[in-house]
């Protein structure tokens, strides 16, 4: 099992690469080992493009030893026919006789059907290496297929003295305060590259006017979304420049215009699980909910989150808007510079 563990820990180390640009499919490594040493690895880099078993058996030079190699994949290869043909298939042509797995597939299309295929052909199947690592690495995949909505990461910056914002002061609106230090914004863009989609309520995109983009790090456009009941933010704010694909939540129209959405909700009924509805019909696996104080409560208070990422910096506000309270036990916590970054889980 130790010798598993170590070649399943690169297939992870390998799905890692495409955090960020596989949505919506999964986050895969494999690597193909002969006689103790790795002749091929692979990941799976974006939707539509070959999994990481295609990959990684492309990369093997000596296609003559594949059928005395063992494959190493982090998740269950496919057994259906998507915008790739079934990996399962592809393992049996090319006659590998021994597959490791760490996870099986939780996706009703797949779930165990890619085992029986290969096991029905001979093939010798271990599931169930680094089963842990490999949930924690695909949360946002699993979240998705088993509680039908995306991964939900709240994230917000207070001050020393618990605000988030200070307060109604005219000459703050329509930029941002900032209480963290560049650094840690950084990081949020980081973050955002990560991510499929990113939602503020109408109060920040008022006060803050963000660009909710990641011009700070290198990635794919995120999804922009604000909630705006009576479509109040105008059109000067950055959130409709154009630049990115942006859904606006409101009770007034559906419409589109340019690369901005209009979609119409039920304001007298539980905005937030409306929301969820549209993102999950939409394939979106994962949510940064970045403000404001009330858009963050309505997600507490459905306990609809499932990590929290919390800024503390050490200038004092003297009042204005106060952060969201948490309960839950501290995940982790780091210092960047003088800013604390504290992680809070509610998931897995």
């Amino acid at each position: 099992m130790i010798i598993h563990e170590k070649y399943m820990q690169r297939c992870l180390e390998l799905a890692r690469n495409g955090l960020g640009s596989t949505y919506p499919n999964p986050l895969v490594g494999c690597v193909i080992v002969y006689n103790g040493e790795i002749i091929g690895e692979g990941w799976h880099q974006r939707a539509g493009e070959p999994h990481a078993e295609v990959n990684a058996i492309k990369s093997v030079k000596d296609q003559g030893l594949l059928s005395k190699s063992t494959l190493y994949v982090n998740l269950e290869p496919c057994s259906h026919h998507g915008r790739t043909p079934p990996c399962a298939d592809l393992i049996i042509r090319e006659k590998i006789k021994k597959v490791v797995i760490g996870v099986v597939d939780i996706n009703e299309k797949v779930k165990g059907q890619g085992i029986v295929r290969m096991e029905k052909h001979g093939v010798e199947v271990i599931s169930g290496i680094l089963e842990k690592e490999c949930q924690v690495l695909n949360k946002r995949f699993i979240t998705f297929h088993e509680k039908k909505r995306p991964y939900i990461i709240l994230k917000w910056a207070q001050s020393a003295d618990a605000y988030i914002f200070p307060g109604d002061k005219g000459e703050q609106k329509g930029r941002p305060i900032w209480i963290s230090n560049i650094f840690s914004r950084q990081r949020v863009h980081h973050w955002r590259a990560q991510e499929a989609s990113i939602l503020v309520g109408k109060n920040t995109a008022l006060q803050d006017n963000p660009r909710l983009n990641t011009r700070d790090f290198k990635g794919f456009p995120i999804l922009r979304m604000a909630i705006d009941k009576n479509l109040e933010i105008p059109d000067e704010r950055h959130i409709y420049d154009g630049k990115f694909e942006t859904v606006i939540f409101n009770s007034k129209k559906n419409s589109t215009k340019s690369c901005v959405k209009f979609v119409q909700l039920d304001f007298s009924n539980n905005i937030i699980d409306q929301i969820m509805y549209y993102l999950f019909q939409n394939n979106i696996q994962s949510l940064i909910v970045e403000g404001g104080a009330i858009t963050l409560n309505e997600f507490l208070k459905a306990d609809l989150w499932d990590e929290a990422r919390v800024f503390y910096g050490d200038i004092k506000l003297g009042g204005g808007i106060k952060a969201p309270k948490l309960y839950e036990a501290v995940d982790k916590e780091e210092s960047i510079l003088d800013d604390r970054l504290i992680w809070y889980n509610n998931s897995l």
